[in-house]
């Protein structure tokens, strides 16, 4: 029986695993080449790994949410079925060979198996906090590990999750008698180390409310705003722009830009490339902390916060995005932002951002407050753009006019980054805009 192992793709350098979130097809099922089999998720993108043969499949090895490396087998597939009849005959030819010595071993095997899982701990949680895949809980079970002595091993996992690996390495040295854990010592000694636990203040819950269950984005994204106000000192500075002359240099390019390339010119691409410039000045903003250590960022790449049909939230990244002239970034911008309502991101265009950028004016908020997209040190939020009566300075006096401005809200990570580089940050931004060619040829 010819056999084709189904292994989760390469999906871009930063993607080292993603969750199973479907079956798309079932044991049994006929599978065509290039068809989907299963549906994944990495973050905050849905992806279909197809079969790159036709044929039966035959089994699986994950379930739905598990986490699946790249390059581990998803599930194999039978491509010649008819050979699969031979194979059982030999295979149940074997079984009614075996010696009843073999038997009985495989009895006293059971036996001790059976006794093994009547003295097993309670069944392992996830907490909330730690995601443990259904084999490291079968693993703990099968080891009478309790969810205690569970929760304190250190994982090397994404986001410290325990690993195969470690649950191994861990019952290995507790076999070995260089790690036992007593629950009692564990808990004293451990006191100050644990995050304190707050309790959920209690919900009623009345005859006309409906509970809706959160997706599956809802509580990545939950998890990540958390863990952001956990992990940074979030500091915002916060200054109002003229935009003006770029109002009025839209308006009179954007009829000839879309004749000429096809493509709509907004507002976003011309603070993006603010941004750019901007970050190309002051590096310390295009930086990463971990632990006590800067990791200075060679690459600029701009995130950019799209708002997607469901009202969650999706941020592709704009790679070297000092690079792009405007004609290149107002492509990427309208790329991903369509790319991304429609769900046809692909997963490593949404890694590698350095900085973020959101656009909380297009909702018609004056200015923002947002929080840092780990593991960066800073966001920029871009206000509504309104006209409003403003003192104009000129050689002949000072006059009121009408004005095009808004507010840019910059939330910054103050572990690392002090008030005055925040500040000036974004005062240069705004100079940048304030300072805009009328005469720009585009």
């Amino acid at each position: 029986m010819a056999k084709f192992e189904l292994k989760l793709p390469k999906m871009g350098e930063s993607v080292a695993e993603a969750t199973l979130t479907s079956w798309l097809k079932e044991v049994g099922d006929t599978i065509e080449a290039d068809e989907p089999v299963v549906e994944i998720a990495t973050d905050k993108v849905d992806s279909e790994v197809p079969s790159e043969v036709e044929g039966i499949l035959i089994e699986k090895f994950f379930d739905v949410d598990d986490v699946v490396k790249v390059g581990q087998t998803i599930a194999i597939i039978d491509m010649d079925g008819d050979d699969s009849d031979e194979d059982n005959a030999e295979n149940e030819e074997v079984m009614h060979s075996s010696e009843p010595e073999e038997e009985a071993v495989i009895a006293v095997e059971e036996t001790i198996s059976n006794a093994k899982s009547s003295v097993t701990n309670e069944p392992i949680t996830n907490d909330g906090d730690r995601f443990y895949s259904p084999l490291v809980k079968n693993i703990a079970q099968k080891e009478n590990i309790s969810q205690e002595e569970l929760d304190h091993i250190t994982g090397s996992g994404l986001e410290g999750r325990v690993t195969k690996d470690d649950i191994l390495a861990y019952v290995a040295k507790r076999s070995n008698g260089q790690e036992k854990v007593s629950t009692a010592t564990k808990s004293s000694a451990s006191n100050t180390a644990q995050k304190p636990v707050v309790s959920a203040t209690p919900i009623s819950v009345n005859g006309g409310d409906e509970i809706i269950e959160m997706t599956r984005m809802g509580k990545l994204i939950s998890k990540h705003m958390v863990n952001s106000m956990q992990t940074s000192v979030h500091v915002q500075s916060f200054i109002e722009v003229d935009v003006t002359n770029i109002w009025n240099w839209r308006n009179r390019v954007k009829n000839e830009f879309q004749k000429r390339e096809g493509e709509k010119i907004t507002f976003t691409p011309i603070f993006m490339e603010a941004v750019a410039k901007t970050i190309r000045e002051f590096p310390m903003i295009n930086i990463a902390v971990e632990g006590d250590k800067v990791i200075k960022r060679k690459n600029i790449n701009l995130g950019m916060a799209a708002a997607l049909p469901d009202g969650n939230l999706i941020v592709p990244v704009i790679k070297n995005a000092d690079l792009l002239n405007l004609v290149g970034m107002t492509k990427a911008v309208n790329d991903l932002a369509t790319r991304a309502r429609t769900g046809k991101l692909k997963p490593d265009e949404t890694q590698d951002g350095t900085y973020t950028v959101t656009n909380v004016g297009t909702f018609g908020s004056v200015m923002g407050t947002p929080i840092i997209n780990q593991p960066q040190v800073g966001i920029l939020a871009l206000g509504a753009i309104r006209k409003v009566p403003a003192v104009i300075e000129t050689p002949e006096g000072d006059f009121i006019g009408i004005r095009h401005k808004m507010f840019l809200s910059h939330s910054y990570d103050h572990r690392v980054v002090n008030g005055a580089l925040g500040g000036q940050f974004v005062q240069r931004v705004a100079q940048y805009l304030e300072a805009w060619d009328v005469n720009r040829e585009v």
